[in-house]
Order: structure tokens, then C-alpha cells, then sequence
């Protein structure tokens, strides 16, 4: 009797599952724009415009979705794996990005700098053809990627940061055993500190020429001045106002932090889409800023979030 024959037909056969597959590669890239000159690519890039550019190591994480076959596979991960290979890392790797692809040429007008999110993209576009992606991750660095769900110029920015705070859960109408009731050890009257991770997401459209979705170091200074700094070392009960008559639970911070950064990252340039606090290792809290939309295939980012 052959293996085939011998295989059980409730091997998972035609039922959908999303598989994620991680790639790396180092790669430089330089920030400066042609048409201006090299004072006006400092006051629009920074350090990203000092020539002779600079490095990452690039994680990439690709999300393809499909039914099972036969064998209980999306796909043959030998094939993925030869097909980003193919299409994505031995292009990259140890290369200048300004010089690897023509979206990049900057001497064509459709050319556009090599960002996070517009390198994310045009990586969508080489792989999409060959494996059945639906979503992207790439990690710069540890503190800022991009994802991309599709074949179009929008594309998510996330940064990450820290600060460290202290806090204390209970509620001054009721006792202290009412309190600890609720709250357990956090309602000590002398509270307790966590080091919180915040991330924040932004969607929106890739410019065709700078490839940003919004000024990042304006995003940066906006996340800095408006929560990190007010925040960072502080007492949240006593330091911070809005904590004077609120809980500062996790969640109820970052819904706070949401509602601080709406109106920023829209005078940016983009949307804010989520803040995620984490308070602990164990503990974490995540505010979606807008309506979720349906097309934006939440699984696939959940895919990408967790790979």
C-alpha cells in the first residue's frame, strides 16, 4: 500500500490557515533628495542625509494565507523560503537600497527614497506574484517598522519607546478594603512602578517621492513631548492631572495617550491607528484610535505581530 494511499483525509485538507516566514538581510541607505540642496535635505532628513549613508539589519516577516493540501501545508516552506530568497534578500543583502531597484532611482520622477515603509512596499510587489502574501513586517530596528497589507501605497509606521512610572490602582470613594477587593496589591497606598513599552502605529498613504507616511522625526518629537517627558519618573496619581480623578490602569493610560496623540499625528500627516501599552511582561493594553477596517485583514497583522 503507497503513503498516499494510507493518508487520513482529515489531514486538515482545505481548511485556511495564515503561516508567517522570517527573512534577514543588512542593507544601507542614504535620505537626500536631488532636487534639494544639502542644507535643505538636513532640515528635512537629519543625520539620514549625511552621505555616505548608514546601515540596519533588516528583519523581514511575510504572512501567506491559504487552504491546507494533502500534506497539511499552506505551502512547501522550502519554496518560500527559495522565494524570498530569490525575489527579495539576494537583492538587498549588503547592498546600498538606493541603488538596488529602480523605484529607488531618484533620478526618475517616480522614484522615491528607500524608507521602511516604502521598502516594505515594493518587497510586496516582488513577492506577491510568487507566494499568496498577505501581510508584511519589516523591522528596521527593534523600535520602528512597517507593515503593509496590500498592493497599495498605504502602509502602517510603528515606533516604539519607553518610560518608567509609578502608580497606584484605587478608587477615593471607596475604602481601602473595597479597594484591595478590586485592585489587590496595586491599591497599596505607596503605589508601585513599572518600565511600560508604548508603541505606537500610524497608517497612511506612502509619499511618492520622500516614501514616508509621514515626517518620522516629527512623530518622534510628538510621542517625546507629549508623553514621554510629561510622564517619564513621575508618580502618575500625583504628577500627571488626568490621573488625579482617573485610575491609571494600563488600559485607562493608554486610552489616555491615544486621545494626546490623535490630533499630532493627523496635523503630521497620517492617522493614528493604535497605541499598545505594555505595563510588564505579562500585562499589556492595546487602543485601536480608529474604526478597525475590515480590508485592513486584522489576522494577518495579528499574524505579524506574534511571528
Amino acid at each position: 500500500m503507497t503513503a498516499t494511499a494510507t493518508r487520513s483525509p482529515r489531514h486538515g485538507r482545505g481548511r485556511g490557515c495564515v503561516i508567517t516566514r522570517r527573512a534577514t538581510f543588512s542593507a544601507s541607505h542614504l535620505y537626500a533628495l536631488p532636487e534639494l540642496t544639502p542644507e535643505q535635505n538636513q532640515q528635512r532628513f537629519g543625520r539620514c542625509s549625511l552621505a555616505p549613508g548608514h546601515g540596519h539589519n533588516y528583519e523581514l516577516i511575510v504572512a501567506m494565507a491559504g487552504p491546507l493540501d494533502g500534506d497539511g501545508m499552506v505551502l512547501n516552506l522550502s519554496e518560500v523560503k527559495h522565494a524570498i530568497r530569490r525575489e527579495v534578500t539576494e537583492a538587498l543583502d549588503f547592498r546600498f537600497l538606493n541603488d538596488c531597484w529602480p523605484e529607488f532611482d531618484l533620478h526618475r520622477p517616480e522614484g522615491r527614497l528607500p524608507t521602511t515603509e516604502a521598502l516594505c512596499q515594493v518587497i510586496w510587489q516582488r513577492l506577491a506574484p510568487h507566494l499568496p502574501v498577505v501581510g508584511l513586517r519589516l523591522y528596521e530596528q527593534s523600535t520602528l517598522w512597517a507593515d503593509v497589507l496590500g498592493d497599495s501605497m498605504e502602509a502602517f509606521l510603528s515606533i516604539r519607546t519607553h518610560f518608567a512610572a509609578a502608580h497606584r490602582l484605587a478608587r477615593p470613594e471607596l475604602s481601602m478594603a473595597e479597594n484591595e477587593a478590586i485592585y489587590g496589591k496595586c491599591a497599596r497606598p505607596h503605589g508601585h512602578g513599572h518600565n511600560y513599552l508604548l508603541d505606537v502605529t500610524v497608517r497612511g498613504t506612502i509619499d511618492a517621492r520622500t516614501g514616508m507616511v509621514c515626517d518620522l522625526a516629527e512623530l518622534q518629537r510628538v510621542v517625546n513631548e507629549l508623553v514621554v517627558e510629561p510622564f517619564d519618573h513621575t508618580f502618575l496619581n500625583k504628577d500627571v492631572a488626568h490621573f488625579a480623578d482617573c485610575v491609571p490602569t494600563a488600559e485607562n493610560i493608554a486610552l489616555h495617550i491615544a486621545d494626546l496623540l490623535s490630533a499630532p499625528v493627523a496635523a503630521a500627516g497620517a492617522t493614528l491607528h493604535k497605541v499598545r501599552l505594555q505595563e510588564s511582561p505579562n500585562n499589556a493594553a492595546e487602543v485601536y484610535a480608529e474604526v478597525p477596517q475590515l480590508e485592513m485583514r486584522p489576522q494577518a497583522l495579528e499574524a505579524l505581530a506574534y511571528a
